[in-house]
This record gives structure tokens, sequence and C-alpha cells, in this order.
């Protein structure tokens, strides 16, 4: 099984765990070097979605945990079904806030977009997952199913997990400090957040796709020899 985007090894840490031989790739150095640091023994390359560093037929599963929305796809989809063996299945995961509830929705409001998308916006995303860009790689037409979870947090932290999402990251200092400001703001004037810790909805939204045999890592039209 191979982990793409493996990030500090979180997903794979979990795969570990449930007994799954596990490889993960990941482009960033930092994020290499923090995940060293927590699974010392896991197996971990340096590479990316759309260059792999792994032998043609060298995996049964492919998982991509809050990943695959990062991909340029039309090089990402050719060599993961090149490291593919027929009937191994790619999927793609994603915890969403459950932005149906009133209050979920009002916090993506006042992080004004910053917030990681949440479900309804993570539904529109995924259906760009389309046959269209599968087929031609030697893919089925995805699956999707959601699964309701929950995260204990209160404002405080849940004000600092949105700071550390990639837009804030890179945001001036003032701006980002005021966003932030506001976000802390509001979870404190809703009776559902500001009484200490608090119970945040979510969705993990998960995308399932099977590779056949006939064109997988050949452009699309041509036969697999």
């Amino acid at each position: 099984m191979v982990d793409i985007g493996a990030g500090t090894g979180i997903l794979t840490e979990l795969l570990i765990g449930l007994g799954a031989d596990v490889t993960a790739v990941e482009p960033d150095e930092s994020m290499r070097a923090e995940f060293r640091r927590r699974l010392p023994s896991a197996r971990l390359l340096a590479g990316s979605a759309e260059d792999l560093p792994l032998p043609a037929g060298s995996a049964d599963a492919v998982l991509c945990g809050q990943s695959l929305h990062w991909f340029n796809l039309d090089l990402a989809l050719p060599e993961i079904a090149r490291v593919l063996v027929p009937g191994g299945v790619l999927g793609g995961l994603w915890n969403n806030d459950d932005d149906r509830v009133e209050w979920v929705a009002g916090l993506h409001t006042a992080a004004d977009g910053m917030a990681s998308p949440g479900l309804s916006v993570r539904r529109a995303l995924t259906d760009s997952f389309q046959a269209d860009r599968l087929v031609p790689w030697g893919f089925t037409a995805t699956e999707r199913a959601e699964f309701p979870n929950t995260q204990r947090c209160t404002a405080e932290s849940l004000a600092d997990t949105i700071g550390t999402h990639s837009q804030l990251l890179v945001m001036p200092a003032p701006e980002r400090e005021q966003l932030l400001a506001r976000v802390s703001d509001y979870l404190r004037s809703l009776p559902e957040t500001s009484g200490g810790e608090f119970t945040l909805p979510l969705v993990t939204l998960v995308l399932r796709t099977t590779r056949q045999a006939g064109t997988a890592g050949n452009p699309p039209g041509a036969v697999e020899s």
C-alpha cells in the first residue's frame, strides 16, 4: 500500500496499526523530517504523485489523505495507474467540517473562507473527479461515501488549528492575526462553543476507484502493452 502526500505520517501510522505494509511518499523535506521523528522505522520515500519513485505494478492500493486535491491529475493519474496492479484501488479521503450545522457554517463565514473546505464545498470539489478524467487511465468511475465523526476542541484549539491551514500560513501576519481573532471572538460568542470543550461535527468523505487492465500508464486512446 502507498500513502501519497503522507505529510507527517498521521495516516501512515493508522494504516501500520491496522497491519498494512505501507510505503509513504512525501515531497516536502520538512514534512519528511517530522515523519521520520514520529515513525523512524516506517518506509518513507521522497517523491510526488506526479513522479512516484516506485516500480510499475508494485502496489495493490494507493491512499491519499487530505492530499488528492493538490495533485496535477493529468500527471498523477497515469503515475498512480502505473504503480497499481490491475484491480488495485485508489482512494482519496478528507475530513470536513459539517457545515450543515448552523454554527459551523457561521464559523466558515467568520473565517472568510480560509478554514478547510466544509462538507458542502468538498462535495462540489470532489464532483470534478469524474469518469472522463479516470477512464482513459484505466480507472473505474468513482464511488463516494461519507462517514460522520467528531472532534473535541476548545475555541482556542480550533482557532489554532485553523491557523495552520496553508492559506493562513502564507498570509501577512497582521491579516492572519486579525482573522484568527475574529474566529476566536465568534466561537466565544456562541452557547455551543463558549463553555470550554465542545464537539466539532465532522464528516469524512471518501472517494474510491479501481485500476482496470487495458490503458493504465499510457496516453488516452493507447493500448497497454
